[in-house]
């Protein structure tokens, strides 16, 4: 099994990739399409073949960007399939959303412990993939690309329907002092989203003081950021699924280090 899906609409195929199935070995096996994690060129190819078989797409129809934790936006238009692939892989690069009305293009993130949503609007016919790791969630990218969708494409919120995919939970997302005072700074529910635990990893002995550590909880931030936006909870699908907890189904650079395959969470109109 290389996908995990889900159920967003009759024309819509969005899904999450799995570590299986795939060509690439080590901390990359195996089934791993990001070209910025220290994987060979040749094993990304053939996994991105893979996939472009399993959607029934070309391998140059499904984009992603080298992202940089940012708020950037690209939207992906029919006159850009006039470029180059290089010419269109620079131009979505640098950016941490992407938005799109054309058909049987995946456009998708690259996460392994950072928060991927996904938003389709069955009446516009659109969709959009976010990526948001702690900075993109305090800087509440969720609700920058849902006013995007309206500004775009008259996406109306209400009628929206969110993925948020498979990422590091509250009892896995330890964080420093710096951390929590970035989210308490912008003003979230810190009693919330936020939660002390004792050290995950710790040399000291059993008489030793506890140390307690901040933990926040990025699903359930983005989840709070998206029904501020106007999506109803109803709409909004959450996996569920720690990466963490998962790193032998779902890759997880905390677990695997950083040099490791990521996760490709994609969105594809039919």
């Amino acid at each position: 099994m290389r996908l995990h899906e889900y159920l967003l609409g009759d024309n819509v195929r969005a899904f999450s990739t799995m570590r299986m199935g795939g060509v690439s070995t080590g901390n990359h096996a195996s089934f791993n399409i990001n070209h910025y994690c220290g994987d060979s060129e040749e094993n990304i190819e053939k996994n991105k073949a893979l996939l472009a078989v399993e959607l029934d797409i070309p391998a140059d129809a499904i984009m992603y960007p080298r992202q940089v934790h940012g708020c950037e936006i690209k939207r992906v238009t029919p006159e850009l399939f006039s470029l180059t692939v290089d010419e269109r892989q620079s131009y979505i690069d640098g950016s941490d959303a992407l938005i799109t009305d054309v058909r049987n293009v995946c456009i998708g993130v690259s996460t392994a412990d950072c928060i991927p949503i996904l938003l389709y609007d069955p009446e516009h016919h659109c969709v959009a993939a976010i990526h948001a790791g702690w900075r993109g969630t305090v800087k509440r990218m969720a609700q920058i690309v849902v006013a995007a969708m309206y500004d775009n494409f008259a996406s109306r919120p209400e009628m929206l329907r969110a993925v948020i995919g498979p990422g590091i939970s509250l009892e896995a997302f330890e964080v420093g002092d710096e951390v929590y005072s970035e989210f308490s700074k912008e003003r979230f529910p810190m009693k919330e989203i936020a939660h002390r635990f004792p050290l995950m990893h710790t040399t000291t002995n059993s008489e030793s003081q506890t140390i307690m550590k901040w933990h926040i909880d990025l699903p359930a931030c983005n989840r709070l950021q998206l029904i501020e936006s106007g999506i109803p909870d109803a709409n909004i699908h959450s996996s569920g699924i720690c990466t963490y907890a998962s790193c032998d189904t779902f890759f997880s650079a905390r677990r695997l280090g950083t040099a490791s395959g990521r996760i490709f969470t994609g969105i594809i109109l039919k």
